[in-house]
């Protein structure tokens, strides 16, 4: 099958987003064909590029928010970590605020300025960025919108830049995993390639803020599942994550964010104690602040005003508890640095201890409203003062923990968030790598090992969007049940699209030339006949009174399916569709086809049918039959591995209503079940009453 042009579409001069598409196309070819390490060098250093790039982009707007907004309105300059040099220089002044009465005013504002523009613009970036990502991963990593990222960047700035209790991971990581999903779109990347450009921005991101390449890298690999590891993330992100912190070091440094805290050294068991002390607490505190920071969210959700109202509450709230605890504002980064030193004495002992739960009250009104900034940050400070408040209060009575907090800071940090973030491995690195501090690795891993303990048992994570394990994926609980699509090309299940529209045709002519052809939903082409997206009914309809073209309303981040991939590559893609279908291009990102759910199984039926015809003739005296299974049969109600089946008797499926099973040992037979059964007719018998054994 050729490619189909768009019907009643008007042939357009190419100009030069055409020839940009054709380039694409080209670069798609290249991608496609190249292997494996060429491919990921050359994707992994694009990513690491744009996630460097995009990190400097939004560390200079969150300083110039902070400086506007707490420095001249508040009168108020938080402490800041050793590491935030280079260009901004580091702060270490902990001053009061000069008018801390104007901290709720500046941060309402910050966060009503904030909500404005996200739901105005990109709803979707509401909240903490990171678990978005993780979604895109899971579910249509095509799917990120380049207008998010860009909203997301200003956002986010705004409300941690005005006081709000969020941190800068979130926006840097969706910065990258969106110009990974702009790459699968561009480069009509597989879904499996799609996932690991955007984990890989996700990792080389957050990577490049914390100056952590290694403990990004690990990070994009083990924060997509709650308990499983994705391997195939590992290179691109190693190679992306090198670059985006060469990137970004090369204009704000490359010293560590705490500086070197790392002294410690691992002296005599008895401490261990303590360690394992901070990770049960460590544990404790992580699951409340998951608790927490969700059933705030889930009581900003039933408030009755506008979503971007309820931000500017939240910051008002942030803002009247900074005017008694200001350590709640903002990243707390310097608080974690004043936690790692002898200035952690000049802390009230109470601000110490209550200032956990505070900020966990604190960042479910900043991000939980729907205020924009990441969710790690907080954690990792939440943790900090956790090993802190530990120290505080049993350093004076017990001398063998030594007059350093900095050990007990650091574990808390890796044991408290690497724990309910469900990525203990990836945490821990990289705090060590901010810290500068891999010899407390081995303490470490005894608080973190009891937390994540603790974590597991309640079944709690701080991102939702993390599924169980790769099992859980939607296309690979299908692929496990139909092994065979792996054998079955695309184009072989396809069939011809019964319309396609050109993206220059008006709306009211898309909607009239789907009521005529019968369809919800049709692919849209340029003008050079190349797929441009796809648009549903329902857009179409938004769009039909402003006469707009069709392709305004198109979803440019729609699944497709490739011409020359298998159906098991494509399934992947049906599953992230919003409808039953998604288009088929072939290598010049042309449509070909259509392919539906009902396609697919109707060729996964052939194929398993084309199998087992091969098998008609086994032998002499030996045939291929069709059992059917009555209430009366032997064999009903029994697993298969529990009949005694003959020699040269096997049954080679089981057909259960319109569904097709695979046998095993552990299969129970049914009544009304159809057997597929290649043996002597004489053996049959033991499978019980044959209603018809029609031999084919």
């Amino acid at each position: 099958m050729g490619p189909v042009t768009a019907e009643g579409g008007t042939r357009l001069t190419p100009g030069r987003s055409d020839r940009a598409r054709a380039l694409a196309a080209g670069a798609a070819r290249w991608v496609s064909r190249a292997p494996y390490l060429r491919k990921w060098l050359v994707l992994g250093v694009a990513i690491g590029a744009i996630a460097g790039l995009g990190a400097i982009a939004f560390y200079a707007a969150l300083h110039a928010c902070t400086e506007l907004f707490l420095g001249v309105l508040a009168g108020y300059h938080p402490p800041t970590p050793v590491g935030e040099g280079g260009a901004m220089g580091g702060v270490m002044g902990t001053a009061p605020p000069a008018r801390p009465w104007a901290l709720p005013l500046v941060a309402g504002l910050g966060a009503l300025l904030s909500g404005l523009l996200v739901y105005r613009f990109a709803p979707e970036a509401e909240g903490h960025g990171t678990d978005a990502a993780i979604a895109a991963v899971h579910h249509n990593p095509r799917g990120v919108r380049f207008r998010a990222v860009v909203v997301k960047i200003v956002a986010s700035a705004l409300t941690i830049g005005s006081g709000g209790s969020a941190g800068r991971e979130g926006p840097t990581g969706q910065i990258s995993a969106g110009f990974g999903s702009l790459m699968t779109r561009a480069l009509d990347l597989s879904p499996a390639d799609g996932r690991v450009a955007v984990s890989t921005g996700i990792g080389s991101g957050i990577g490049a803020i914390f100056g952590a390449p290694l403990g990004g890298a690990v990070l994009a690999a083990e924060i997509l599942y709650r308990d499983d590891f994705d391997a195939a993330a590992l290179l691109p992100c190693f190679i992306a994550s090198a670059v985006s912190y060469a990137i970004f070091g090369a204009v704000e440094g490359y010293a560590p964010l705490f500086g070197y805290a790392g002294g410690y050294h691992f002296g005599h068991p008895v401490t261990l104690a303590w360690f394992a002390l901070i990770g049960v607490i460590g544990g404790v505190i992580g699951i409340l602040y998951a608790k927490g920071f969700y059933g705030i969210a889930d009581l900003f959700g039933r408030v009755p005003l506008p979503k971007w109202v309820r931000p500017a509450i939240g910051g008002l709230m942030v803002g009247a508890i900074a005017i008694v605890i200001p350590q709640v504002i903002g990243t707390g980064y310097g608080w974690v640095q004043e936690s790692l030193g002898p200035q952690l004495l000049s802390i009230p002992l109470w601000i110490v201890l209550v200032l956990p739960l505070a900020r966990i009250l604190a960042t479910g009104l900043s991000i939980g409203s729907g205020g924009s900034g990441g969710i790690f940050g907080p954690g990792m400070v939440i943790g900090a003062f956790v090993g802190a408040g530990v120290w505080r209060l049993f350093e004076p009575v017990v001398p063998s923990m030594g007059h350093d907090p900095a050990p007990y800071v650091i574990v808390g940090m890796m044991c408290c968030f690497g724990s309910i973030a469900r990525a203990p491995l990836a945490i821990m690195l990289m705090v060590a790598e901010m810290t500068g501090s891999l010899s407390i690795l081995a303490p470490a891993m005894v608080a973190v090992g009891l937390a994540w303990l603790i974590v597991r048992r309640s079944d709690d994570t701080i991102y939702r969007s993390q599924l169980r394990s790769r099992a859980d994926a939607p296309a690979q609980r299908l692929l496990a049940g139909l092994p065979l699509l792996a054998a079955i090309p695309t184009a072989r299940a396809m069939a011809p699209p019964r319309l396609v529209l050109a993206a220059g045709l008006p709306a009211d002519e898309g909607l009239r030339r789907m009521d005529a052809a019968g369809v919800q939903g049709a692919p849209v082409v340029d003008g050079d006949g190349r797929f441009e997206g796809t648009v549903a009914r329902t857009a179409l309809e938004g769009t039909e009174r402003q006469g707009r073209p069709c392709g305004d309303a198109a979803d440019a981040g729609a699944p497709v399916a490739l011409q020359e991939t298998d159906l098991g590559t494509a399934l992947e893609a049906l599953t992230a569709a919003p409808a039953s279908w998604v288009p088929v291009t072939d290598d010049d990102r042309r449509v070909v086809g259509i392919l539906s759910t009902s396609d697919l199984v109707h060729a996964y039926r052939r194929e398993l049918a084309d199998n087992v015809r091969r098998l008609s003739d086994p032998g002499p005296g030996t045939g291929l039959y069709e059992v059917r299974v009555t209430d009366a049969s032997p064999a009903a109600h029994r697993e298969l591995g529990s009949l005694a089946l003959p020699a040269g008797v096997l049954v080679t499926a089981v057909t259960r209503g319109d569904d097709v099973v695979v046998p095993t040992g552990r299969t129970t037979l049914l009544p009304a079940d159809r057997l597929t059964v290649i043996g002597p007719d004489a053996g049959l018998a033991v499978l019980g009453t044959v209603e018809r054994p029609d031999r084919r």
